[in-house]
């Protein structure tokens, strides 16, 4: 279970926060010679505040946010110390809050993975208040805190990007070892599946291999034969395999007829029903054939066909003789079963 702080509650107090500077300087506003630019001043940084802190926003600032959020730190340096008098007796109190505000926006800025843009608003900060009063008010004016602030805002942005970065990729990691743990378990299945098959099929005659001593009849070596093509058909035939056409398959090299299966893949997108319903028309389409060589092939997967089946007899036509034994043969069935199969 993931357990955090919510960003609304989060976004509530830095606005708070935010807001607090503008009370600062509300409370201080008899401090400078003319209140209206630092009044002017309050309201850019109120605007600029409640645009950086609107929730719903992609977690980077945009680039147009953070450029306008260096441009209204400067200005507002630039509106109020004209107002204050760096040598003021008894010193300025909280009328340099607009310190701590720019540092307050340039660390959302950074918090916002915006770096570049909340350094350059600090370093402007720094400048103007070195040519405003001098170096000695870098401290009493709140900048060094100020540059405290983004610091810490950019050293936490970068761990935790990085921390989430850490965690996506750790997240992936597992599901590529529940994959992996998953495709292993299904193979294991498989193979313990086809072996269960191979026994059920070559145990009767192995027993009877043993008790005959090996001395079988024709029919029994036949038998054989058609048996090892069964084992054959689990390794080669796959998912063209359901009992229906395992039993036509057998009756069918029972009958004489030779019947190869390749399954390459085109039936693995297909759901249960679909399959079955394909299974059932090829083992009907082994059941009422002549052909006497039989070859089913599962058809690409891009495919709208599930099963190319091709029967092939001796040809009947009188053939010239020739030097080779092998004769010619002839379609005797050409079908395809579609992948949608009408039941």
């Amino acid at each position: 279970m993931k357990i955090g702080v919510p960003r609304a509650l989060i976004v509530t107090m830095a606005g708070l926060f935010s807001m607090y500077h503008i009370v600062l300087g509300l409370y201080t506003i008899d401090v400078p010679t003319n209140p209206l630019p630092v009044m002017m001043a309050m309201v850019l940084y109120g605007m600029v505040s409640t645009m950086s802190l609107l929730p719903g926003g992609p977690q980077q600032m945009p680039h147009w946010l953070a450029a306008a959020n260096v441009v209204v730190g400067i200005l507002m340096t630039m509106l109020i110390t004209p107002q204050l008098d760096p040598a003021r007796e008894g010193g300025l109190g909280y009328a340099t809050w607009y310190v701590a505000a720019i540092g307050t926006i340039m660390t959302i800025t950074s918090t916002r993975r915006r770096h570049a843009y909340a350094w350059v608003g600090i370093s402007a900060l720094v400048v103007q208040t070195i040519l405003w009063g001098g170096p000695g008010l870098l401290l009493g004016t709140g900048v060094i805190g100020s540059i405290a602030w983004v610091a810490v805002a950019h050293i936490l942005s970068v761990a935790m990007l990085k921390a989430s970065k850490d965690a996506a990729r750790f997240s992936q990691a597992e599901r590529e070892a529940t994959n992996w743990q998953a495709a292993q378990e299904a193979h294991l299945y498989e193979r313990q599946f086809r072996l269960g098959q191979t026994g059920t099929t070559a145990v009767p005659m192995l027993r009877l291999i043993e008790s005959s001593g090996g001395d079988l009849t024709d029919e029994q070596r036949q038998e054989c034969l058609n048996l090892e093509g069964a084992i054959r058909d689990e390794i080669r035939g796959r998912s063209l395999l359901n009992d229906a056409v395992r039993r036509e398959v057998m009756a069918a090299r029972r009958r004489g007829i030779a019947v190869t299966l390749f399954d390459e893949g085109g039936l693995d997108d297909l759901d249960d029903a679909a399959r079955d319903a394909v299974l059932n028309t090829l083992a009907e389409a082994l059941r009422t054939t002549a052909a006497h060589r039989v070859i089913a092939r599962t058809a690409p997967p891009d495919s709208d066909v599930a099963v190319t089946v091709v029967g092939l007899s001796p040809s009947q036509e009188p053939e010239p003789a020739v030097e080779d034994d092998e004769e010619d043969e002839e379609i005797a069935l050409w079908l395809e079963i579609p992948k949608t199969v009408r039941v």
